[in-house]
This record gives structure tokens, sequence and C-alpha cells, in this order.
């Protein structure tokens, strides 16, 4: 915690204690009683012997001794006082033989003597008194004032300490070109008025989650060298009408004092959703907010040299208004990457990684198709964790391996046991997969099998397209439900028996079947898309499809469904009856092994055996060697290198 914010915390109890010791001291002085007592009285009792305290003050002004003590049987809070001359003899003989007497006798010095000790006794009190109540009344005042300071913006102005370029983005070159011109234009504005030639005030960057859109604009400031205000869209949307309209404004007064300069509004769509939509009605505060936007983006007055970008993942649902030329002008979308895309991503996340010289960056990219950029760093990251956890000098394989699974399926339930009958099910539905994906031109490649539960999947197939494309055949659609009914055929072939376990595979098959239908065009009923989705902002996803056809129509649908889904049915049961050898043969190695590779599985096709396993000793650490050494039997390791151990053990 800041030593700043440990003062301030301390300061108020500081002055609490203060005044109740004030109280308390007050409060004792106003219970002692004091006895008035006339000098003859006080020498009276002198005489007696009573007195058994006595304090003695001079008064050099006054010319007078103070006197206060205490006579037998007072109570502990009662005293007598008494004045007497100055010149007084008895009161000197007490002052000078005060050993000799009985009782106890101090004498004090004038206070008046000393100014210092007249200041600290008579002002330094109403001094902590004022100044606390100062303190108390200024604090109150400075909580109000900030009570009163919601309507300023919450934008921030980005740390120069932490400048992001394009270096630092990759896997986006023709988004970056796309914002580049924003870069020419604040660093030479003349050279596109010469043209006459407006560049675009607003740039709204379109794009699934964790494709680096964020990351884009801070590398648009960084690349400018101009003032970068970032917010997000929900810092404006309060609960008081108002505040977020206010708040706008704002920014845009700070934007006008610093330009050129960069305003970036991440999830835009927080704040402008289209007005007026929803069964319930609208919102007034962001309804308001939006307004003020837009009047500020393009309206009466001017915002020279102030350029916004925005971020969102739902542009269908942002108000027509803040889409038309004037305010965002231009669209970038930022989409999922390709493989060169992933590649050069893995290489920036890579730098600070210790990766084993078995890891291709190019083959990882291969196999990881719809992964976002945040996607893989958190794959590389994961893998990372592992190492460590394993105890290892570097990253490997392996690591990669489990860290894509993790990231797809979530971690392995090594503890969750299946019984003999169940895992041998699981095998031959995970083997059907397979097959059908070795078997079918245009189906899905399995890139791994595994019957190892993860997440609420007892086993999987990981399926990848051979090759990246951006459209799909009628041809390719239909393999690749053929290769998701494929687990089910073999359940059915081998056992006679069905299970739940491929309820997740006719999900997919049936979304593929029904997009043939109803939106590709895919089917005896034409070429007619019969069903859309709709931009509702405020409605259920279940309302978000417009059906344009009657009920004899989604009669027709259905009957279309079931046909294309009995025909691919019947077409991976005749698949599955020809290759019944193959099918037990991979499933077989699966309950051996319970995980194949790729590679694992064509060796195993080609020579119906599975490949020696070939030890990856480099990414093994010293001490692991070494145990492995002494484990085979291996004469003199202590004394040898690590690469003297390696060949040893490779002649094994």
């Amino acid at each position: 915690m800041n030593r700043k914010n440990i003062k301030r915390g301390l300061l108020p109890y500081v002055f609490l204690i203060l005044i109740i010791l004030v109280v308390f001291y007050i409060f004792n002085v106003v219970n002692v009683k004091v006895n008035t007592f006339t000098y003859d009285q006080f020498i009276n009792e002198l005489n007696k012997e009573n007195i058994t305290e006595l304090e003695i003050v001079p008064r050099e002004r006054a010319k007078i001794y103070e006197i206060t003590g205490k006579i037998k049987g007072y109570d502990e809070n009662e005293t007598f006082y008494v004045k007497a001359p100055l010149s007084d003899e008895v009161i000197k003989r007490i002052i000078s033989s005060e050993e000799e007497l009985g009782f106890k006798v101090e004498a004090v010095a004038d206070p008046e003597s000393s100014s210092f000790l007249l200041i600290l006794v008579n002002v330094l009190p109403m001094v902590i008194l004022i100044g606390g109540a100062f303190w108390l009344f200024s604090r109150q005042m400075g909580n109000a004032g900030k009570s009163m300071d919601f309507g300023k913006s919450k934008a921030k102005l980005n740390d120069e300490k932490n400048k992001v370029t394009f270096k630092d983005v990759a896997g986006l070159k023709e988004e970056k070109e796309e914002v580049r011109e924003l870069i020419d234009f604040l660093k030479n504005p003349k050279r596109f008025q010469k043209l006459g030639a407006r560049i675009p005030k607003g740039v709204l960057l379109v794009g699934p989650p964790g494709t680096g859109k964020t990351l884009l604009a801070k590398a648009v400031a960084g690349e400018a060298n101009v003032p970068f205000y970032y917010i997000s869209g929900s810092d404006f949307v309060e609960l008081f009408v108002g505040v977020g309209a206010s708040r706008v404004r704002d920014m845009f007064k700070q934007a006008k004092h610093n330009a050129p300069c960069l305003i970036f509004i991440d999830e835009i769509d927080a704040v402008g959703r289209q007005r007026g939509t929803g069964l319930g009605g609208g919102h007034d505060e962001r309804e308001q907010t939006l307004n003020q936007l837009l009047t500020e983006m393009d309206g009466f007055g001017a915002n020279e040299g102030i350029i916004i970008i925005a971020a969102t993942n739902r542009a269908d649902v942002l108000d027509p208004a803040l889409l038309r030329p004037g305010r965002f002008d231009r669209q970038v979308t930022v989409n999922l990457p390709d493989i060169k895309g992933r590649e050069e991503i893995l290489q920036v996340h890579a730098r600070n990684k210790v990766l084993a010289p078995t890891v291709t960056l190019h083959n990882l990219a291969k196999r990881t198709p719809g992964f976002s950029g945040a996607d893989l760093e958190n794959l590389l990251n994961e893998a990372a964790l592992l190492a460590v956890r394993r105890n290892k000098d570097m990253i490997t394989m392996s690591e990669i391996d489990e860290a894509t699974d993790r990231v797809l399926m979530g971690p392995a339930k090594v503890s969750k046991k299946y019984t003999e009958a169940e895992k041998k099910m699981v095998a031959y539905h995970e083997a059907g997969h397979v097959v059908l994906g070795l078997k079918l031109d245009d189906a899905n490649d399995v890139q791994k099998v595994t019957i190892i539960p993860r997440s609420y999947a007892g086993g999987y197939a990981m399926m990848i397209p051979k090759e990246e494309k951006y459209t799909s055949t009628k041809k390719e659609l239909l393999e690749r439900i053929t290769g998701l009914l494929g687990g089910r055929v073999s359940e059915e072939l081998n056992f006679g028996e069905i299970t739940t376990g491929a309820h997740n595979d006719f999900e997919k098959a049936t979304k593929i079947a029904r997009s043939m239908v109803t939106e590709y065009g895919m089917s005896d009923l034409g070429p007619v898309q019969l069903e859309q989705q709709e931009g509702g902002v405020f409605l259920g996803r279940d309302y978000n499809k417009s059906r344009n056809f009657s009920n004899e129509v989604a009669h027709e649908i259905d009957l279309e469904m079931r046909k294309i889904i009995d025909e691919c049915y019947k077409k991976a049961k005749e698949i599955l009856k020809e290759n019944k050898d193959l099918v037990k043969l991979i499933a077989e190695a699966l309950l051996e092994y319970e995980t194949l590779t790729q590679e694992q599985i064509e060796y195993l096709v080609e020579h119906k055996e599975m490949p020696k396993e070939e030890v990856d000793y480099d990414s093994y650490s010293m001490t692991e060697l070494r145990m492995i050494a002494k484990e085979k039997g291996i004469k003199g390791y202590t004394k040898m290198t690590k690469e003297e151990i390696i060949e040893e053990l490779k002649k094994l």
C-alpha cells in the first residue's frame, strides 16, 4: 500500500485520539473538588501537621504564591487552594527546608516567565481544535466535490512508458494497412488537405473476441506518437440520466485541448445500441449518451484533429446513425488469423519462452485453426506452466499437445475411471470417427484421438479441415456430417447398442443440415433462403431468426433435414462395414495407448502396428537423464556430459 494512503488513513484516528484526551482532561478537571482557604486556615493546618502534599507556584507579576495541596481525609480528587504574599517568610522556609517536613513539597517555576510554555499551554489546544475542525470540514467539502464530479470524463491518457507499435501486432497485415492512413494523417495532415481528402472521423474495429482489436488501436496511437485517450463504453452509462452525455462532452473537450489525438472506445455496443428497440422500450440514459456522442462526432461543432477508434464484436446491434458516413466512416473487420497469421502471432508470444528444438511453430499453427490471438497466447502460457510443473528446462511438444487439449476441452480427468465395457465402447466410438476421416476425401482430418475424459466428454477426436477455406461445397458439408455420425454408427455395428455419447455429434450434424436446407439452398427445396439472422437487439436468441415460410414448408424442411441425415448415416454404415478390421485395429490401439496422434494413426494404418516410441531425451533435465541412465545400468554416467548420456541411451 502507498505510504501517502496509509498516512491519510491514520489521520482521522490520530485526531480522534486527541479529542478523546482533551475531553478526558476537561472531564477530570471539572470533577476535581477545590477548597479555597484563607492564609490563616492554611497556617493553622500546617501547624497541626494535617498537610500531606503541597505544590507552590510563584506568580511574580501578581507578587503572590499560588498554593495547592491536600489534607488528611481528602478524597483523591479533592484539593485546597490558597494565595500567600510573595515575601512570606513561612513559604520561603517551607521551600528551603522541604526535606525536613513530613509531607511532599513541589515547587514549580513561574509559567508566565516562559513565553513558549505559555503559548503551549494556552494556545496549542485551541490550535488543535480549530485545525481539526477545519480539516474535517475541508474533507467533507472534498467528498462533496467528488460526488459532484461524476459528470467528468473517465477517459484515461495512455502511458508513454508502455508504448505499443505495429511490431507488437502480428497476423493483421491488411488491417494494419487500413489504419496506417490515420497515422499518416496525424503526422502530415497537409498532404491530405492538399488534394481535398478528408480523413475518416471514426474507424470501427469489428471482429470476434481475442482477435487483437484493442491491441491494434494502441499500436495506431503508438505509431502516430499522439495523445491517446481510452475508455470503455460502460464508463459512460450511470444511474442518473444525463451523466453519460456530460461525460461525452467533457471527453471531447479534453481531446480538443490535446488535438491532434486519438480516442479509443472499447466495447462501444454498451452505449451504441439501437435506440427505441426491444420489448420493454428504450433506456433513457443510454440513449441520451448515444445522442450526445452522435452530436459530438458529426454535429454543428467541429472536431478537427480528433479521430475516434471503437471496437466491438456486436456490430449488428449498433445504431444505424452511428455507422453512417461522417461518424464511423470506415469499418475494419479483424477476423480470426489464418495459418500465416497464427505463425506470426506464435512468434511474438514465443519471444520469452524456452522452446525445445523439436517444437516447430509452423506445425503448431497448422494444428490450431479457429484459434484467436488470445487463444494462442493462452496456449503457449499453459504449455510453459506445464513445463514448470513437470520440472523441465524447456517446453516440448508434449506440453504443447496437453495445453492445446486444455484450451479446447479443459484439463484431463485422470482420476475418472471407466468400466471395461464403457472404455471399450468409447474406443470403438472414436475409432469410427477416425476411419471416416481417413476414407472420406472431404471430411475433416483427425489430428488426435483420445479416450481420456475431459470436461463433459468421455473421449474426443480433434478434427480439423484438410485446408482452410472461406467457402464449403455441398459434398464437403455432406461428408462432414457423415464423419460426425461415425461414432454412433460404430457403436451400433460393433455392439448392437447405442449410447448417449454422440449427442454433441448430432448437435453439430443437425446444425449443418438445417443450414444447408434453410440458408444455403442445398436441398430439393431449391435456392431459397428460408431463415436468416435478424438484428433484434434485446430479443432472445430463439426470436432472432426470421422464418419466411408456411407450416407446409416447415414440414418440408424437416423432411429434407431427415433425408440428409439418413443418407449420411447410411453412407457411414457402408464405409465402416467395409473397414471393420481397421476400426478394430484403431480401437484396440486406443484401449492400450489411450491417445493417438495423426502420425501414429497413419503409421498404424500402413504397418498394422504402432511405431516404436522414440524418446525425446533432449527435453529431459540432467537430473532426469542420470536417473534413467542409472535404471538402464550405464556405467560411469555420473562423469558424463548430457550429450554423452543421450548418445549411450540411444544405443540401447
